[in-house]
């Protein structure tokens, strides 16, 4: 039986070259000592979206309801749910405190959507640093646009 207070781990990070440009994004989902990563590749996005985009993919890779505690070093993401500014843009209809639309509102409603069933703990960690999840997701995410170029030159 599942002990709910077990916690699985996912570290996100996203990636462009160039931005706008060819991007990816990246997934490491930790549970019990087990780890799984999952990545992806986009044609033409910006390093905003792949940063949704991996919090997403991370998400949507989990079966049931759980508690997690995603990492990221996107101050984007982590920031529209810890200082409130998800709950502000929903209230004024997608807008920002300027009146401008908020960029990426399709990813943001996805993400919105994929985290109803969790109770996720948004965690901002500091990139390109010590971080070893952090820096496999970054490896991950700009190994798929290498991969890309390559293949499409």
């Amino acid at each position: 039986m599942k002990n709910n207070n077990e916690i699985i781990e996912i570290y996100t990070d996203g990636a462009c070259s160039g931005n706008p440009g060819p991007g990816g994004w990246a997934a490491v989902l930790i549970y019990k000592g087990i780890k799984k990563e999952i990545s992806g590749f986009e044609e033409n996005t910006t390093n905003n979206r792949m940063e949704l985009k991996a919090a997403i993919e991370g998400l949507k890779a989990l079966k049931r309801p759980c508690k997690v505690n995603l990492y990221s070093d996107s101050s984007y993401l982590i920031n529209a749910f810890n200082e409130g500014w998800i709950e502000k843009w929903q209230k004024n209809n997608w807008l920002k405190s300027d009146k401008t639309p908020v960029e990426n509102q399709d990813l943001w409603k996805e993400l919105l959507e994929v985290s109803k069933p969790h109770q996720i703990n948004w965690i901002k960690v500091k990139g390109h640093s010590d971080n070893e999840y952090n820096n496999l997701c970054d490896r991950l995410a700009t190994e798929q646009i290498k991969k890309h170029i390559k293949e499409n030159p």
